[in-house]
């Protein structure tokens, strides 16, 4: 389910197909089991209402789900930013040897962050993640050392920046596995194709164009979902705006 979530296209071909097909289904069934009584009309219309105000509602928490956490990645984006500028600004208080060793490996190190955001295919996205596992095992023991041969409060100081900036890392991946869950997907998936098979069976006459309109706005719906939901292959993406503009304001040497 989350392959095909990651692309938010197929999200919405696959869905419109599937509920129109439901919707098929349930006018085909109408044409064999007709029932004319009165009451029964108002019975199927409260339970079809019902449906789709269910259908809604769910559709609306899954937009609000998702909206919160393209909010949540796009926050970690700023935090990490600001732990890395903050913390190359300390490096400073380092002897100078160790400050040129720990600036230059924060530049490729911010270099490997602004990648991540923009990485595409996994080969990529896992050649990213391991540089930059070797980037924070050589930046934290290059401070590590210095704060055991100098254990000072400047050096504690500069000790703490770099476990934010590590920390920084961890919440933002932590941020982009968080994803909706499948168990939601799928139950939007079956209440969607229960409302369109109520449509199809409730409709008064065959009309094509009526049993398209309602696939047609709930397959839209699913793709902004899986759109917003999809943060590496969606279209709706976080920019690593402030990463860039700190890679940018860095001197070049």
């Amino acid at each position: 389910m989350r392959r095909i979530t990651n692309l938010p296209l197929l999200v919405f071909f696959l869905s419109f197909a599937t509920l129109w097909l439901a919707a098929e289904i349930g006018a085909h069934l109408r044409g064999r089991l007709v029932l004319q009584e009165e009451d029964h009309h108002r019975d199927f219309d409260v339970i079809l209402a019902a449906a789709l105000t269910l259908l809604g509602l769910i559709i609306g928490f899954s937009f609000s789900m998702v909206i919160s956490r393209y909010d949540q990645r796009k926050n970690y984006e700023e935090n990490e930013a600001n732990a890395i500028g903050t913390e190359y600004l300390r490096t400073k208080l380092l002897p100078e040897a160790e400050t040129i060793k720990v600036r230059e490996l924060m530049k490729d190190y911010l270099e490997k962050r602004i990648l991540f955001y923009q990485a595409g295919s996994e080969e990529e996205l896992k050649s990213i993640n391991n540089q930059t596992t070797q980037l924070q095992n050589a930046l934290w023991s290059i401070v590590e050392v210095t704060a055991e041969q100098q254990p000072t409060p400047t050096t504690a100081l500069v000790v703490s920046g770099m476990n934010d900036v590590l920390n920084a890392q961890g919440y933002t991946q932590a941020a982009w596995w968080n994803r909706l869950p499948t168990a939601a997907w799928l139950l939007l998936v079956i209440i969607a194709m229960m409302c369109n098979a109520l449509i199809g069976y409730g409709a008064r006459r065959r009309n094509t164009s009526a049993l398209v309109i309602l696939p047609l706005v709930i397959s839209i719906s699913f793709f902004l979902i899986a759109d917003i939901d999809s943060p590496r292959h969606g279209f709706i993406r976080v920019v690593p705006e402030n990463l860039l503009s700190l890679h940018e304001s860095l001197p070049a040497n």
